[in-house]
């Protein structure tokens, strides 16, 4: 069997840090020297080299930037290796899987993201199982190709789309959760792959997007809102798309200054996309009378896209050179299977 090769692009995060035994200290792990600290890697049939940001950084400060440079890594490299492995940190991780998996285009390869809660080089450290995990994932094949053809997140046991994950968890070492999507794999003694759910990509070639907007925003709506403090957001003239994140299936106030508001920055030009608080669910504007009118004021339903899918997503949709209608109908449409339509329900 040919041996695979894979390339793990680090960007900075917990996973890439070694404890000192003697002084409990943390430093950098040396990845050029990685399967001399883990030498479990070297049961793999497999070739690992390592990429890393020039300068790996806290995932707390990822920005476009950094997404543009994943992405041309793997651009770069793509014809190169069989497989990727994004060390990344957890804070962000979710932005990061979603916005890359809108950046390549019809990927024929894997691209598995993960980290750990705790430093690579703790006893107790959930970083190798993770880092395992996902190497093997990502070398995977099934009748001569990749089994993973899409951008995922491995951790604690389970591989997630990318654009349909987001971190629930700062304590325990189950981070993530796909909370309208299922598992596209389960690990345990086996790695069981749900291969009904996987992409299969077309023959169409590989493309990588790297203009994006960062002219976006988030409302989360709540109780007691001003309308001075609503203008302040909606009021901004470089703001050319925001995220509302509604209550329940996508209801918000029914006060005629909150609805004039919303109308007015959207009359404007102002792509506004509608996504609920609940943990889990479906925004359904018209279900109740609190969403008929921003429905009727232009908002789009943004069905059970993730906050994080759902800024990403705006962020790649209005980097394009698209039509106000054109821009609605990409952003309402399945392009990475990150969100469900009405029709699939």
């Amino acid at each position: 069997m040919k041996q695979a090769s894979i390339l793990l692009i680090y960007t900075g995060g917990t996973i890439g840090m070694m404890e000192d035994p003697i002084t409990g200290g943390l430093s950098a792990l040396d990845f050029g020297h990685l399967s001399d600290q883990m030498p479990e890697l070297k049961r793999f049939n497999l070739t690992l080299h390592v990429a890393a940001l020039e300068q790996p950084i806290d995932s707390s400060d990822v920005n476009l930037d950094s997404w543009i440079k994943i992405a041309s890594i793997v651009e770069e490299n793509e014809s190169l290796y069989d497989g990727f492995v994004v060390l990344h940190g957890t804070d962000t991780m979710a932005y990061s899987a979603s916005a890359l998996s809108f950046m390549l285009e019809n990927l024929k390869k894997p691209v598995i993201f993960t980290g750990s809660q705790l430093p690579i080089g703790k006893l107790r450290t959930d970083g190798k199982e993770n880092l395992i995990s996902a190497i093997e994932i990502a070398a995977a094949r099934r009748d001569g190709r990749s089994v993973i053809q899409e951008v995922a997140v491995f951790f604690q046991s389970r591989l997630f789309r990318g654009n349909r994950v987001h971190k629930y968890n700062t304590e325990n070492f189950d981070a993530f959760e796909s909370p309208n999507f299922p598992a596209l794999a389960n690990v345990g003694i086996h790695i069981f792959y749900h291969h009904h759910l996987l992409y299969t990509n077309n023959a169409e070639a590989f493309r990588v997007h790297k203009k994006m907007c960062s002219d976006v925003g988030l409302l989360k709506i709540f109780p007691g809102m001003t309308p001075a403090f609503v203008e302040s957001i909606l009021g901004q003239t470089q703001l050319k798309g925001l995220v509302l994140e509604t209550f329940g299936s996508g209801n918000g106030p029914q006060a005629a200054w909150f609805l004039d508001a919303i109308k007015d920055a959207i009359q404007s030009g102002m792509v506004i996309l509608n996504v609920t608080q609940c943990n889990r669910g479906f925004v359904e504007q018209g279900r109740y009378s609190t969403s008929t009118g921003l429905a009727k004021a232009g908002v789009l339903g943004g069905a059970d896209l993730t906050t994080e899918a759902a800024l990403t997503k705006l962020m790649f949709v209005l980097g394009k050179e698209l039509t106000p209608i054109e821009a609605q109908q990409m952003l309402l449409t399945p392009i990475r299977g990150e969100l469900t339509t009405y029709s699939e329900l």
